[in-house]
């Protein structure tokens, strides 16, 4: 793959993707990008639809091994949720691209939402519904009521790292670092809120 690594050709391919979405980024453009003819992208990944999935596939192992350290590391499923929201809103705010990318694949994926049922990121949010159901404090509540929950979590840290541009540009950088800086305690907060809250 020449002097690039396939890392850097997915990070590569990632920015395109984020930026564009599916429908929007092109091979062609893709492979101008990393110095190569298309035919060369597609020799490499097979087609548009595989080199997106592994980008996709790459960002579900990297968050279900997360998922796995935490577990490791903290002892209750409380903490466990609450160390696992706060560790993602933290690498959405540093990973501008996954964090976009995640967030134009659940725009995009309504055309191709009929084959989803083997999602990418499915895993992960199995995981994080198990986690929720595991709190003792959160009662009876159905998986559906757990999805909910995470989605309410996952959301809450996802539309901060989205807005980052959007935000520092209307308030300024210094009100917007100021408010991402105590970012965390909200979410925090959020979290132990519901949590108390059973029903």
């Amino acid at each position: 793959m020449g002097q690039r690594t396939r890392e850097q050709f997915l990070a590569i391919a990632a920015r395109q993707f984020a930026e564009k979405g599916f429908y929007g980024a092109s091979i062609a453009a893709i492979a101008d990008e990393l110095g190569l003819t298309k035919q060369a992208l597609l020799h490499h990944f097979g087609s548009k639809e595989k080199l997106y999935g592994e980008i996709l596939q790459g960002i579900s192992e990297h968050s279900l091994a997360r998922l796995s350290h935490i577990r490791e590391s903290f002892d209750t499923p409380e903490e466990q949720l609450e160390a696992l929201v706060l560790e993602h809103f933290h690498e959405q705010i540093e990973q501008q691209d996954a964090a976009r990318l995640l967030m134009r694949e659940l725009l995009d994926n309504e055309r191709r939402a009929e084959k989803a049922g083997n999602w990418y990121l499915k895993p992960y949010l199995e995981a994080l519904i198990d986690t929720v159901l595991a709190i003792p404090a959160t009662g009876r509540l159905s998986r559906a009521q757990a999805l909910a929950l995470v989605y309410q979590f996952l959301g809450a840290a996802n539309y901060v790292a989205v807005s980052q541009p959007t935000l520092a540009q209307i308030f300024g950088k210094k009100l917007f670092s100021e408010m991402k800086a105590g970012y965390e305690d909200e979410l925090r907060r959020l979290i132990r809120a519901r949590l108390a809250h059973k029903s």
